[in-house]
């Protein structure tokens, strides 16, 4: 019997909520079946700044999940204010992220996620797309998560090109950040844009397997679907 490679999957956090008036981490079940489903062994990672280089010595490839917190202003091109303590999920994943792309640890970052590596490869975000882009897609109400909302095309040569196998596929939408079209780093390539020019993915071709995308592959796990080919991906790159 095949060994099933760890993955790893950063928890997210609350301070208080209906499961605990007190501070606990919480996820939804989606991203550890379909970990399971893609033929990997999931894992939660908790907040550990000590436990950073034995996690990713023990996991095979991490996930960077959604997930609705604050941000540094800086990610938005915002310098001169008042600084707001960072959450404490930003300053778990920030690190836990850098240190995987440099030790090349397969990595994929879903919607949130997807952020995080952009910003901290260098890209600025765009804050508000409702606000700021003049498109008929509401990207963070579009339609419930489980259901498709709007395509993407995919862009040909890139690894989501390979993993897909696809020009364009429809995905689900929640999420009212993006990165910037202008400014992205020379480390990164977009590999996936919505009908409005809205990044959907972004990937780094210099790692072995480190790509974001803006949706939320979780929701759909049928055999066939591509979504559940990135996650077996990343499982395979965990091999």
């Amino acid at each position: 019997m095949t060994k099933r490679p760890l993955i790893g999957i950063l928890l997210d956090y609350q301070d208080e909520g209906s499961f605990s008036k007190r501070p606990h981490y919480a996820l939804r079940q989606g991203y550890f079946d379909a970990v399971w489903r893609a033929g990997g062994l999931p894992v939660g990672l908790p907040y550990l700044a000590e436990g950073v280089d034995d996690y990713l010595a023990t996991v095979g490839g991490l996930i960077v999940p959604g997930g609705f917190y604050p941000f540094p202003q800086v990610y938005y091109g915002i310098e001169d204010v008042v600084a707001e303590p960072p959450h404490p999920r930003h300053v778990a994943e920030v690190p836990l992220a850098r240190a995987a792309i440099d030790r090349d640890v397969p990595l994929l970052g879903i919607c949130a996620g997807l952020q995080v590596l952009a910003a901290i490869e260098g890209a600025r975000l765009i804050r508000d797309l409702k606000a700021e882009i003049d498109s008929p897609i509401d990207h963070l109400n579009e339609k419930p998560a489980e259901e498709r909302a709007h395509a993407v095309a995919i862009t040909p040569g890139t690894l989501l090109h390979r993993i897909v196998g696809k020009d364009e596929i429809t995905v689900n939408t929640a999420h009212n950040e993006a990165p910037l079209p202008d400014g992205i780093p020379s480390s990164l390539v977009v590999n996936a844009i919505a009908p409005d020019g809205v990044i959907e993915g972004i990937e780094r071709p210099d790692s072995k397997f480190c790509l974001g995308v803006q949706w939320h592959p979780e929701f759909f796990l049928e055999d066939d679907a591509p979504d559940l080919a990135l996650f077996k991906a990343l499982v395979e790159a965990a091999r």
